[in-house]
């Protein structure tokens, strides 16, 4: 990839008060310049490991409205390509998605939209109020740390089950072994992963030795140049590209499923019971979630991954919850960002607003193109393929924990991670966290104050 420019514009989030509409407009074309128009074209493509799965289980299982959905998701992007400057995601809410997926008849459409309505009002207040930003404040790196290395192996490992398991996705459910051959078999998904590993390798390399000997200056420019023709093959957009063809050849009559022009857009129909049931079984268990994961857990990796583009927990907060406060009313999937996504976006080369945005333009010209009927198409997209791609998005999100320098840290993050996982909610986690970080403050408060007792004891004569 290539290196990120350290003279970045500031964004629109950190200075929301320019008074100027000639900076405002200047802010808004620097947020949206491509650093590399391959690069970020490729990092659009990090964040559909998590998106099309559950969109597409959603649609199977419940009926969502594909073309609505595309149609805001995509607006969503290209706002918040605007706004942050960064390839900021948008995913569906996760924990409102797998209630509506295994709780059967119960849970349908409108209790779905009920449970995003419900969980974006919670998230807007929050953000409005500042309360966000100052639980932002109090809670500590190697708890943030903890959800992000358990939301990266939760990745990871959905991920080779994905690629190594035939997958039911109206069910949410695994099926028999994947076959080693064939146009969605173990070798095609392993070849893809090879691929992508020999062009994007481990990512990028932020501390390069450098040595006073010609040779080895010579021997590394000669490295840097071909490092720099690799990052830009655009591996994640060819692989999915290839994934598309795939598709149509896996199932040629899916072509007389396609219906041109866009799906109708209605106004949900809510009950007093939809409201209930999408309050207690969607936003109970998502709100967690969205807090520490689309928000906390973002800001943080924003100000690891873009030095200088720092964003507010306030306004991310604001901006999932208006997210849900619009598109909701209309069927559109709940959504919010995610560290996994914008982990995904920067290993495949996203570092503006622009990576978005165009994933933003596609998303609607498809929602308005195809509308509902594209998931006929997807319906036959390689499942091993959409696994690489989110096995990869994992693994950078895990990596962002290498920063946890002392033992004290990595332990409340370890405890944090593996409550996350073991008990399936970051919430348990981040409570075994906070609680684990502060019995270890009380005890190292104690043991200074016994220091210092045995110090002035032993002074006295």
């Amino acid at each position: 990839m290539e290196p990120q420019n350290p003279q970045t514009s500031e964004n629109l989030d950190s200075n929301p008060t320019s008074p100027s509409p000639a900076n405002l407009v200047h802010k808004v074309k620097s947020n949206l310049v491509f650093q590399s128009k391959w690069a970020e074209l490729n990092g659009a493509m990090g964040d559909l490991g998590t998106y099309i799965p559950i969109v597409l289980a959603l649609t199977l299982a419940k009926d969502l409205n594909l073309g609505t959905t595309l149609i805001f998701t995509g607006v969503y992007n290209m706002v918040t390509g605007v706004i942050y400057g960064v390839p900021m995601p948008v995913q569906p809410m996760k924990s409102i998605a797998a209630v509506a997926i295994s709780d059967g008849p119960d849970f349908n459409i409108p209790e779905i939209m009920a449970a995003g309505i419900c969980t974006g009002a919670i998230l807007l207040v929050l953000g409005a109020t500042g309360l966000m930003q100052l639980v932002y404040k109090l809670i500590p790196l190697s708890v943030v740390r903890g959800i992000q290395l358990s939301q990266g192996l939760a990745f990871a490992m959905t991920a080779v089950k994905y690629i190594r398991k035939v997958q039911d996705f109206s069910k949410s459910k695994s099926k028999e072994n994947r076959h080693w051959v064939g146009l969605d078999g173990l070798i095609l998904a392993i070849v893809c992963a090879c691929f992508i590993i020999v062009i994007n390798g481990a990512g990028e390399e932020r501390n390069e030795r450098e040595t006073g000997n010609v040779d080895d200056e010579e021997r590394n420019m000669r490295i840097k140049r071909i490092k720099k023709t690799m990052a830009n093959i655009p591996s994640a957009f060819i692989v999915f590209l290839l994934g598309v063809v795939l598709a149509f050849i896996r199932k040629p009559a899916v072509v007389k499923d396609i219906k041109f022009g866009p799906s109708s857009m209605e106004v949900v129909q809510f009950t007093s019971h939809a409201w209930k049931q999408g309050f207690i079984k969607g936003t109970i268990p998502q709100l967690p979630l969205s807090i520490m994961n689309s928000v906390i857990a973002v800001c943080k990796l924003s100000s690891d991954l873009f030095p200088g583009k720092e964003f507010s927990a306030t306004s991310v907060s604001i901006t999932v919850g208006l997210m849900n406060l619009v598109g909701c009313w209309f069927g559109a999937m709940p959504c919010c960002h995610g560290a996994g996504g914008l982990a995904g976006q920067y290993k495949f080369g996203g570092r503006s607003g622009g990576c978005v945005a165009i994933l933003g333009a596609a998303k609607m010209a498809l929602g308005l193109v195809l509308g509902t009927s594209l998931v006929r198409i997807l319906d036959w997209f390689p499942v091993g393929i959409l696994g690489v791609l989110l096995l990869f998005a994992g693994i950078e999100l895990a990596m962002t924990c290498r920063d946890m320098n002392s033992k004290g840290e990595c332990f409340v993050m370890l405890i944090c991670t593996a409550v996350s996982l073991v008990g399936s909610s970051a919430a348990l986690g981040f409570v075994c966290g906070m609680v684990v970080h502060v019995l270890l403050k009380l005890r190292n408060y104690s043991s200074r104050d016994q220091s210092g007792c045995t110090v002035s004891i032993n002074g006295t004569p």
